[in-house]
């Protein structure tokens, strides 16, 4: 079974400009390519999940979301690097739109998006990992049983109580950096009992 690194998106891949839908507002946060480029290197699938309630509140569509999800991947081949997947949850419990209000099973905390995305891919969630930068993030992580879940600074406060059993990182790059050096000694120490 593969292992994947779950990323939220905006305010963790992207700055956070609300209700982003527009490729030409689109913009990495620093080190997040280089960090992709390390979770990859490390054999992680990269998958990002991100909650899109713009989609229920009427503020842009669903081909707005893959839109700037295909720009993403643009930019990112541009780098020699990728996400293999995207996951998104248009819903929300109080949307504009009749068709997209509704309390779902995909909308994070909910695991739903992360549960969908393991299925797909065959993908041992005790292995993988999942970040973001907000409490619901990690929440949904660990709602879905995925192994180690981090979050990084943002511009939203973090519940005290998830703060407390959740590592918390200045950016993805340093999350990235940290996974990397702990890989290693791992891999250092396996090779010596060998």
């Amino acid at each position: 079974m593969k292992k994947a690194v779950f990323l939220d998106r905006d305010g963790t891949v992207n700055k956070e400009t609300g209700y982003l839908h527009k490729p030409d507002d689109f913009s990495f946060l620093p080190g997040v390519v280089e960090a992709i480029r390390i979770f990859r290197e490390l054999g992680y699938m990269v998958i990002v999940v991100t909650n899109q309630s713009g989609v229920a509140h009427g503020y842009y569509e669903e081909e707005d979301v893959k839109r700037l999800h295909d720009h993403m991947d643009g930019l990112l081949a541009l780098e020699g690097t990728s996400v293999d997947a995207y996951y998104y949850c248009p819903h929300h419990p109080e949307g504009a739109r009749d068709d997209y209000r509704k309390i779902c099973g995909c909308r994070k905390p909910a695991p739903g998006m992360i549960q969908q995305a393991a299925k797909v891919f065959d993908l041992d969630l005790a292995r993988s990992i999942c970040i973001g930068d907000k409490t619901i993030d990690a929440q949904a992580g660990m709602n879905a049983g995925v192994g180690r879940c981090a979050l990084v600074k943002g511009i939203y406060p973090v519940d005290e109580t998830i703060a407390r059993s959740v590592p918390l990182f200045g950016n993805l790059l340093e999350f990235a950096l940290h996974l990397k050096s702990v890989e290693q000694e791992l891999n250092a120490q396996m090779a010596s009992t060998d």
